[in-house]
């Protein structure tokens, strides 16, 4: 850009320039040949008229033309001149002095009309060889009728003076064009190498190399950006540092608290099941508050295992186990865990399995945990309508979407559901009992994968969780194994549209709460609902402590 710019001053003024002193030459020259055309015309008179009749038109011509030639090798005359004088004979022939010097013929007849012309033509000359030259004429009163004078004055010389000019002025212009580069690049690198070091030390700073600093040379401008942004670094250091300090302290704080609690809540478990071990001798009341206390404690030891899990994944020491498994047998076992739920609400979960195994190298406990929650949380917000899993897969990727037809997401929930004890509605009670962890768990169970976990919804229709899982643990995924996108229009009929496009599925009918669950086609094994209290505790328990030490 710079470049340009600078060439096209630089054309541009040597323009001007030539363009100028072109001009002051020509108007030189022709200030020069006015003022000796008069002389050379009264010369001329002066000679014809002394040459008498006696002689030819030849001889008095070129008497005349000598008398002027004369004249011009004295040194008397402004400029150097060749004379030529002509006449038009009779029979339309010129006579020129010296023969055969030819004038251009549109000056011939300007001059002819008692004008004093000129013109810029080139001039062969009778030797042989041509030049650019100046011609001025002039009529006389001589008395050879019709004699004109003709005054030739060379242009060579101003035409090698214009091109040592340009010359002059195109070394110049490369000089100075170099000259300007050179000096835009200078300024250039003064600003800009500044600013490409505050933006490398920048992303050093995001990389977490926080005692990159700025060097501060001098007090100008640059040195007092440098000297700011190594403030502002300074400053950024800092609380990046007490963030990270405090981060490791919540952390840790939670880790210890959640350890610490294991050994008073197990006492208080062991109490609360020996309580409950007979319920038929306790009175009512004290029957209700018993329920009620192993109902409590059953949230608290869940609330506790997910406390120990979060704080896993927060201090970066959440391990993989990772073995070859089908993950139709992982699905199978998240509705083993939630079918009772299932069956409490009068939701039909309907399943959508390749008839084929779906391999995949990955912890078949996190994987479990995730579709656990997943297929818990479209229960619990299904409204009673129904809930479709499907299973895709793809030469690198499986794809798991979990599908309710139920109460659906607000436009900006799609990432807040996967918020630590984030709920959409406060008012809406928890049918599965969520910690409010199960989501956030979720996601960072799919992060260890490679995968991904992510949801879609519109409120009143339905939501949408998928939950895609590599072949291979961190491995690339080159497409989604399934879409992200809820169907819109009704959902039972959108939901019955899956059901019989999908190529024969298992499909699971859970019916209300005190009625026998229907299975179809066949039961996949689903757990008995324990009865007693004691073995509900039990049951819990047996969850959580898979989830803990698995």
């Amino acid at each position: 850009m710079i470049l340009a710019a600078s060439s096209v001053v630089m054309i541009i003024l040597a323009y001007v320039l030539v363009s100028v002193l072109t001009q002051q030459l020509v108007d030189q020259k022709l200030n020069a040949a006015e003022q000796e055309i008069d002389r050379a015309r009264l010369t001329v008179e002066q000679q014809i008229s002394a040459t008498g009749s006696a002689n030819s038109l030849q001889v008095r011509l070129n008497s005349a033309r000598a008398s002027l030639t004369q004249l011009s090798a004295e040194g008397d005359s402004h400029a150097a001149f060749e004379p030529v004088l002509a006449v038009e004979n009779a029979d339309g022939t010129v006579t020129t002095s010296p023969e055969g010097y030819r004038i251009p013929d549109n000056l011939r007849q300007l001059v002819s009309q008692d004008q004093i012309s000129y013109q810029f033509a080139t001039i062969e000359q009778p030797s042989g060889g041509a030049y650019n030259a100046l011609v001025m004429g002039t009529p006389t009163n001589a008395d050879i009728p019709g004699v004109q004078v003709y005054l030739v004055l060379s242009m060579e010389a101003e035409e090698a003076t214009m091109a040592l000019m340009r010359g002059l002025l195109s070394a110049a212009g490369v000089v100075v064009v170099v000259l300007l580069v050179g000096i835009a690049w200078l300024a250039t690198q003064q600003v800009t190498a500044p600013i490409r070091s505050a933006s490398r030390i920048a992303q050093r700073l995001a990389a977490g190399h926080l005692r990159e600093r700025m060097v501060v040379d001098g007090e100008d401008e640059m040195g007092r950006l440098a000297a700011s942004f190594n403030d502002m670094a300074e400053k950024l250091s800092k609380q990046i540092t007490q963030l990270e300090e405090y981060g490791n302290l919540q952390r840790q704080f939670t880790s210890d608290v959640s350890h610490e609690l294991r050994t008073p809540l197990t006492t208080v478990r062991m109490a609360a099941d020996l309580i409950a071990a007979d319920p038929d001798s306790l009175e009512p009341h004290t029957r209700r508050a018993t329920e009620l206390m192993v109902r409590e404690l059953d949230r608290f030891e869940e609330l506790l295992a997910d406390l120990l899990e979060i704080s896993r994944h927060d201090a970066g020491v959440a391990d993989l186990s990772a073995v070859s498994l089908d993950v139709r047998s992982c699905v199978d076992a998240a509705w083993e865990q939630t079918q009772h739920l299932a069956e409490e609400l009068g939701v039909e979960v309907r399943f959508h399995l390749p008839e084929q195994p779906v391999m995949v190298e990955g912890d078949s406990r996190r994987i479990e945990r995730v579709l656990r929650n997943l297929i818990a949380n479209a229960i619990d917000h299904s409204e009673g309508k129904p809930v479709d899993v499907e299973v895709a897969q793809t030469a690198d990727a499986v794809g798991i979407a979990v599908t309710d037809h139920g109460v659906g997401l607000k436009d900006g929930q799609e990432e807040l559901v996967f918020n630590r004890f984030w709920r959409a509605d406060a008012s809406r009670v928890r049918h599965s009992g969520g910690t409010g962890l199960g989501l956030a768990i979720a996601r960072e169970d799919a992060v260890l994968h490679g995968g991904t976990l992510d949801a879609t919804g519109v409120f009143g229709v339905g939501s949408r969780f998928r939950f895609i899982l590599p072949r291979e643990p961190l491995a690339d995924i080159a497409a989604d194994p399934i879409a992200l996108e809820l169907p819109h229009g009704d959902a039972t009929q959108l939901a019955d549209a899956q059901l019989a496009d999908a190529p024969t599925p298992d499909t699971f009918a859970a019916s209300p709460a005190g009625s026998s669950p229907q299975v179809l086609p066949e039961e996949p094994g689903a757990m008995r609902r324990p009865d007693s209290l004691r073995e509900q505790s039990q049951h819990r328990r047996a969850q959580i402590g898979d989830d803990d030490h698995a």
